[in-house]
């Protein structure tokens, strides 16, 4: 995913879109609802929570290592 892609994939996700993406052949979803925005590993429901899409960006990790420090290995499924 180039940053422009993630920039993209921030301002969506704050508009209330969901996706699913690959990230070293896991699969994550972001998804939202009435409480709160949710960072999700598939294998095994693993959820983090944020009560704002904002502080999903700054806050979620996915192996020790921020969004915005992985987002170039990240591969947007839908």
């Amino acid at each position: 995913m180039t940053k422009s892609e993630f920039m993209e994939l921030q301002e969506r996700v704050g508009w209330g879109e969901e996706f699913s993406f690959d990230y070293k052949n896991e699969e994550y979803w972001i998804s939202q609802n009435v409480d709160g925005y949710y960072l999700t590993r598939s294998r095994d429901s693993f959820i983090q929570d944020f009560d704002t899409a904002e502080s999903l960006f700054e806050k979620g990790t996915i192996e020790g290592q921020l969004l915005s420090e992985i987002y170039k290995d990240i591969k947007r499924l839908c």
